[in-house]
């Protein structure tokens, strides 16, 4: 701490003692988030101002101690952990705001409010805010942007950047500047909003979020088709798109999340099914009706299929409370859980399929499969014990293998959970030399390297995860 007490005694001359935190027991509880490892901040603030932020990152220049924002810490792949100490902007504590502009179909919100305010004040007045990640109940609107969250409903609408059309935000040197504005159409100069989006907190603190809603749909079908071949699914998906058909989204599980649900809190799932597939259509009723159909046809073509058809509010709420409860249930099955969201051509997805289960075979580990199937977003989950040194040297095996099958089949390291610390090390393999250009982004934006040091970027050297401590 004392090397932080110069810039210390000059913070508090911006932000009041109370929205400083020293303390250890405070200290600790910003050392985490839902991924893996700990790191000890020096100092906690909770800004209220982009003023404030602004101050405290010149202030940050001055003294060359890094700068972490963090909204509610949801983040799987260690986005906001303070990896080099410093000081964690805790951005879940500024002032919530958010309006709801019905004439013009926006949001705008502070990136404190809670996402799944957002669904519902827009739901309220019969719009629609499509980006639904399984956290939204408590995830920071800030944090899905900078990480580019999305949800099931990303295979028909798209990520959270397609819904990002202004940005107010801190930039790492202290400035505070606007990008884009309120009007659907702006080409103006280069997009700065989108190289915000996703950004990983690398490129700024966002204090302002303008968002584009569209119309709540007509009508929406829900049903749950249960496979006894795993890979079964995984074509009955390819044909159901190749037909033209694009469901709102397209859920798996495989046949251990299906287990750990019903030991979890029990839905009535088949538990003799390999896999089940949520399929939800949505739109004019008609249409809906027609493809729902259309779909059900595609499953039964395959040997052993049994199809659930929602056929009242209850009974949707009923499929996808399964859905959701997915990572609450196979968090019981260990004290570790490492979550993962490898992406493929959805033409690909049967092949995922079967590399992610011998993986498991391979490495003798409880591999789980569920996720996005439609848009090719799978969440492989390896439920392990930190504590087991021998199971964890598997773990980064399985999980370096889960990444370069993801690479081989033509897709991408992260669909939705970002890079962070875990996925740096496999940058230079997918992308080459695009991330000397990334970086070159980094460094003419912020020369001092102050916002969220440490991610997205392999350090020299690093080619693989490392969960633990070799010798």
């Amino acid at each position: 701490m004392k090397t932080y007490l110069p810039i210390l005694e000059k913070i508090k001359e911006i932000i009041p003692s109370r929205r400083i935190l020293t303390d250890k027991s405070s200290l600790y509880s910003y050392s985490f988030d839902a991924s893996f490892g700990e790191y000890l901040p020096d100092i906690v603030l909770q800004p209220q101002t982009a003023k404030e932020i602004g101050e405290v990152i010149q202030l940050a220049n001055q003294f060359k101690v890094p700068v972490y924002p963090r909204g509610s810490a949801t983040s799987l792949s260690g986005g906001p952990l303070p990896v080099d100490g410093g000081i964690v902007l805790d951005m879940s504590q500024y002032p919530k705001k958010l309006e709801i502009d019905r004439e013009n179909l926006l949001a705008i919100a502070t990136p404190s409010v809670i996402t799944s305010q957002v669904h519902q004040e827009a739901a309220d007045v019969g719009l629609f805010y499509p980006p639904d990640p399984s956290s939204s109940n408590v995830s920071t609107l800030g944090g899905n942007i900078l990480e580019n969250s999305s949800g099931p409903k990303g295979l028909k609408y798209g990520t959270t950047k397609e819904y990002v059309i202004g940005l107010e935000i801190v930039t790492p040197t202290g400035e505070i500047i606007k990008t884009g504005g309120k009007t659907v159409k702006n080409v103006t100069g280069f997009d700065l909003t989108r190289l915000i989006v996703g950004s990983e907190g690398l490129l700024g603190v966002v204090t302002e979020i303008t968002l584009r809603l569209i119309p709540k749909p007509q009508s929406r079908k829900t049903m749950l088709v249960a496979f006894n071949n795993l890979i079964d699914s995984g074509h009955a998906i390819t044909r159901i798109l190749s037909l033209g058909i694009l469901p709102a989204a397209l859920e798996l599980m495989d046949k251990y999340c299906i287990a750990a649900v019903e030991h979890y809190r029990p839905v009535g799932l088949p538990l003799d099914a390999e896999a089940i597939v949520i399929i939800e259509l949505d739109g004019h009723p008609a249409a809906v009706t027609e493809e729902i159909e259309k779909c059900a046809e595609v499953c039964q073509s395959f040997e052993g299929v049994t199809i659930t058809v929602a056929n009242s509010e209850a009974e949707r709420e009923a499929i996808w409370s399964a859905r959701k409860m997915v990572s609450p249930a196979i968090t019981q099955l260990g004290p570790t859980k490492i979550s993962e969201d490898a992406t493929v051509p959805r033409s690909q997805i049967p092949n995922m399929i079967k590399r992610l289960h011998d993986i498991r075979e391979k490495y003798r580990l409880n591999l789980v499969v569920f996720g996005h199937a439609g848009d090719g977003n799978l969440h492989p989950n390896i439920i392990t014990n930190k504590q087991n040194i021998e199971e964890m040297k598997r773990v980064e095996m399985a999980v370096g293998e889960i990444f370069d099958a993801a690479i081989e089949l033509g897709g991408t390291l992260s669909g939705e959970h970002g890079i962070g610390i875990l996925k740096a090390p496999y940058m230079q393999k997918e992308l080459g030399e695009t991330l000397t250009y990334m970086k070159k982004i980094k460094e003419s934006w912020d020369p001092n390297n102050i916002l969220n040091p440490g991610k997205m970027f392999p350090k020299d050297g690093e080619t693989k995860v490392v969960l633990i401590q070799h010798d």
